[in-house]
């Protein structure tokens, strides 16, 4: 069976992959099992850091590989935390951490003001130099809650609101968020890609 290398550490996402992408004849592997360290996100875009993560797991497992960036983009913030989500109160900040940090910001939004989006960019690359990456892109819309909502979910899902299921991310059940989140819309996008395309692995 043909070996994919998943370029993530967090054990969210980790969980929110792994049995979609168990429909491809495949076997996924997570880049801590090959204790691959995380890369350095140095791009100023979710698709250039994608790419970095991507392209970092291929250069230490000489595999394929899959990789994410992805994050939350608040209006009245101007797109911010955006590609620094998952450290937008400091390098090796906590979910509670950074959750606080983004109420405090809006602290003085009203609610209607609120509105925000998760973005999923998900690379694909069938080695470090691959000049044509797979590239899928999808966001989420939804509104910021004034408080935590929900105990499932990570990241910014207790706080992020979504108007059509009337309630927040982290309520939702791991079916009803893959059906409608950024991260569930991006990885159907890539097995698409993958299935239609028949590509051939390393």
């Amino acid at each position: 069976m043909s070996k994919i290398v998943l370029a993530s550490g967090n054990a969210g996402k980790l969980k929110e992959f792994l049995a979609p992408l168990s429909e491809l004849d495949m076997n996924i592997i997570p880049q801590s099992d090959f204790n691959v360290s995380e890369a350095e996100e140095t791009g100023l875009t979710f698709v250039e850091n994608a790419i970095i993560k991507a392209r970092h797991a291929c250069l230490h497992t000489n595999l394929p590989a899959i990789a994410d960036d992805s994050g939350i983009e608040v209006d009245a913030l101007n797109g911010k935390p955006g590609i620094y989500s998952a450290r937008y109160s400091g390098l090796g900040a906590s979910n509670q951490q950074n959750l606080k940090a983004l109420l405090d910001a809006l602290k003085d939004i009203p609610q209607p003001k609120r509105t925000a989006r998760y973005q999923c960019v998900l690379v694909y690359l069938r080695h470090a130099t691959d000049p044509t990456p797979i590239i899928c892109q999808a966001s989420w819309e939804g509104e910021i809650l004034l408080a935590p909502v929900g105990k499932g979910g990570f990241g910014y899902d207790p706080i992020f609101w979504i108007k059509e299921s009337n309630c927040s991310a982290a309520e939702l059940t791991s079916h009803q968020k893959y059906s409608i989140s950024h991260r569930g819309k991006a990885i159907r996008q890539l097995l698409g890609h993958l299935q239609s395309h028949k590509i051939e692995h390393r």
